[in-house]
């Protein structure tokens, strides 16, 4: 996985609460399935709406400025907005992805290894398909063959 979506995936929602487990709760029962769509719902919704104040504000603000260095200036800009929305797009297609992963039951687990990825991690990651365990093990790997 690129650096740069690693920040993108990272969340901050407005009015996020985290789930409270009850003793003896079952892992990924339909009260967590819920919080999670919940979750992922708001994050994409929020990530939508981004990406139309990015379309307004290219349309406001697009000007042709007769001094080269202000068009670069705007330009430049305007390239990053758009990189920074395509990855939001492709985390779009993954919160879609996730959320169809919910509905099959597939949610939370672990897809190398099978062990729960807990309730805390996908808080923070909601999007995430491995444990921590193999997750670290991955990028450990990453960096020896890709550094």
């Amino acid at each position: 996985m690129p650096k740069s979506s690693k920040t993108t995936e990272s969340i901050t929602l407005r009015g996020f609460t985290p789930y409270k487990e009850k003793k003896g709760e079952e892992y990924m029962n339909e009260a967590q399935k819920d919080h999670f769509r919940g979750l992922l719902q708001t994050w994409k919704t929020e990530l939508m709406e981004e990406v139309d104040r990015t379309v307004s504000h290219m349309k406001d603000e697009a000007a042709n400025f007769p001094d080269p260095a202000d068009r670069a200036s705007q330009e430049e800009e305007f390239s990053l907005e758009l990189r920074t929305r395509d990855r939001e797009r492709k985390l779009i297609k993954k919160i879609d992805k996730t959320m169809q992963l919910i509905e099959d039951d597939d949610y939370g687990y672990c897809d190398t290894c099978g062990v729960e990825i807990g309730i805390r991690r996908l808080e923070a990651r909601p999007t995430a398909t491995q444990c921590i365990d193999c997750k670290t093990l991955d990028e450990i790997k990453e960096k020896q063959i890709g550094g």
